[in-house]
């Protein structure tokens, strides 16, 4: 479960319901259900119409994503490509295959099998380099139907108000329903603008962010494998991976401090 996801939804729409009540008014005031019928009605019609059917069902299946996080332990899976590196220096690349089994994340097998079957370091690189941006785009197309749902709800808020104000003129002749009429008028522009702001935009913004720390760690997952076909020394491959991971190495000069004291 992603708590800043659900966290920020109940802040959010939380400090917003709390300065409506600070200022005088009520809850019931913004529950308008014709205004919200025109906004989201309206905006995922247009979606809808923006996105091929295959597109826009990726998008919608997308948002669970929002509201769970995934497991992303970037130090354990260069430890264990490391691990797999020191077998492969010891008993040679086809022992690997004896650990294709345990290895639970699909792209580090793909890499995997690409090193026990013998294939050159070039064509390994290109084909989890293709691979690789070819999931990151097809994944950020389904982060792009949300922002487009962003860019087209305070549209069709102002679309929703305008016909309430239509609705307003229409009864011109009885004063007592003027003001409340302007004001549910109005509420389809809050609804517009609300709902791209505190939900659209902020969900391809954490689909995106989420796109770009899988697609790290495959970049991790096929720096640590190549370095594997090409013998690189495990201790070597050790450091090498610590940038990827947000971990560094102590300084020398800090060491020999440890040591003096």
């Amino acid at each position: 479960m992603d708590l800043t996801s659900i966290g920020g939804i109940v802040f959010g729409v939380g400090m917003i319901l709390l300065g409506q009540k600070v200022e005088g008014g009520h809850v019931g005031s913004i529950l308008v259900l014709s205004a919200g019928l025109i906004v989201i009605g309206g905006t995922i019609g247009a979606v809808m119409l923006a996105f091929p059917t295959k597109d826009f069902i990726r998008g919608m299946k997308m948002l669970g994503m929002v509201f769970t996080e995934k497991k992303n332990d970037l130090p354990g899976l260069a430890k264990q490509i490391v691990d797999l590196a020191s077998i492969a220096r010891r008993d040679g690349v086809l022992a690997l295959e004896a650990k294709l089994g345990e290895v639970q994340d699909p792209f580090l097998k793909r890499a995997l099998g690409y090193v026990v079957d013998g294939v050159d370091a070039s064509v390994t690189r290109d084909s989890l380099e293709t691979a690789m941006e070819a999931e990151a785009a097809e994944a950020t197309i389904g982060a792009k139907v949300w922002e487009s749902a962003g860019g087209f709800a305070p549209t069709v808020g102002i679309l929703g108000a305008v016909l309430g104000l239509i609705h307003v003129m229409e009864n011109l002749s009885d004063p007592s329903k003027l003001g409340g009429g302007i004001a549910v008028a109005f509420v389809g522009t809050i609804y517009g603008v609300g709902s791209a702001n505190l939900f659209f935009l902020p969900f391809a913004s954490k689909l995106k962010r989420k796109i770009q720390i899988a697609k790290e760690q495959q970049i991790l997952i096929m720096e640590g494998v190549l370095a594997i076909q090409e013998g690189l020394n495990p201790r070597v491959l050790e450091e090498k991976l610590r940038a990827y991971t947000g971990e560094h190495a102590p300084a020398k000069g800090g060491e020999d401090k440890k040591k003096a004291a």
